[in-house]
């Protein structure tokens, strides 16, 4: 196996250290604002389920399906978390 040696130069460590703090920090500021919309996340997930139980959705051109409730998955005990 041949491996490729290679050095860092203080300029780019420096860079790559400045990047990561950088982007840590617009990580936080994406995960409070998903944590902000936790209630209406919550709002949204509820009538989005009621709908495909009622109306259904379309399996094909005008064909409806609904979901039937024992179909539905149990909410998860963990935080909701969004991957992005």
């Amino acid at each position: 196996m041949n491996v490729i040696k290679h050095a860092r130069t203080r300029e780019v460590a420096r860079w790559l250290r400045q990047e990561v703090a950088e982007q840590r920090k617009r990580y936080r500021a994406i995960v409070a604002e998903q944590d902000a919309l936790a209630s209406k996340r919550d709002r949204w997930i509820a009538q989005f389920l009621h709908r495909i139980q009622t109306r259904g959705y379309h399996v094909h051109s005008d064909q409806m399906r609904k979901i039937a409730a024992e179909e539905i998955p149990s909410r998860p005990r963990r935080k909701f978390r969004v991957v992005f």
